[in-house]
C-alpha cells in the first residue's frame, strides 16, 4: 500500500513491554527477589517488598512460603528499558499466585488473534466452553473449568487459532468447531 509493506510475523519471541500483563513461572529467588520465566529472551524479576510489603526483612520472612519453584504468577510489567531485566509486580487486581488451571502456550503474536476485535474472540471461546482464560501478551494462557469437555473444547479452539490465525473467516471456523458436539 503507497510503496509500503506492513509485515505480522506469524512467530516469534515475547518481547515485554511496560503494563503488559503476562503469564509467569517462578524459577529461582535470591534473598531479595524471585526471578521469573515470562516466555521471553529477559527474565522478570519479583522484588520481595512487592509481596511482603515494605517491612520485609530476609531473615525473618520466608520466601518459600509465599512462591516457590514451579509456582505460575499472573503478573504485570512495570518497568523494562532493555538495560536490565524487566521489574514485574503481583500487586493488581487479578493478579499473583495462579493455583489451579492448564498452562497453554502460543506464539506470542497470535495473542491478538485470539483476543479478538473488542475481545470477541475470547468471549465466545470462555461462554461456549464455560471456562475462564486468563491471557498473558507473553504467549502463556491459563485456562479453568469445572467441565473437563468445555476445557478440552477451549484447549482445540485455542489451538486451531494458533494454526489458523492469518487465515479469514476463522471467527466462522472456531464458532463451528465450538458448537460441533464431537471432539
Amino acid at each position: 500500500h503507497d510503496g509500503s509493506v506492513r509485515v505480522i510475523p506469524l512467530t516469534g519471541g515475547s518481547i515485554p513491554k511496560d503494563d503488559d500483563l503476562v503469564i509467569g513461572k517462578v524459577i529461582s529467588h535470591s534473598s531479595l527477589s524471585w526471578t521469573i520465566d515470562i516466555n521471553s529472551c529477559y527474565a522478570g524479576m519479583l522484588p520481595a517488598s512487592d509481596v511482603f510489603g515494605r517491612d520485609y526483612s530476609s531473615s525473618s520472612d520466608d520466601m518459600n512460603a509465599k512462591l516457590s519453584k514451579g509456582d505460575l504468577i499472573a503478573a504485570r510489567i512495570v518497568n523494562f528499558d532493555k538495560t536490565r531485566d524487566p521489574l514485574v509486580t503481583i500487586s493488581g487486581r487479578e493478579l499473583g499466585k495462579i493455583d489451579s488451571g492448564e498452562l497453554v502456550k502460543i506464539s506470542p503474536n497470535k495473542v491478538p488473534r485470539l483476543i479478538g476485535k473488542r475481545g470477541s474472540m475470547i468471549q465466545m471461546i470462555e461462554s461456549s466452553t464455560n471456562s475462564q482464560i486468563t491471557i498473558g501478551q507473553n504467549g502463556w494462557l491459563v485456562l479453568s473449568s469445572e467441565d473437563p469437555t468445555g476445557l478440552l473444547k477451549a484447549m482445540h479452539a485455542i489451538e486451531l487459532i494458533e494454526e489458523q490465525a492469518h487465515v479469514a473467516n476463522l471467527t466462522d471456523q472456531v464458532k463451528e468447531m465450538l458448537e460441533s458436539k464431537s471432539e
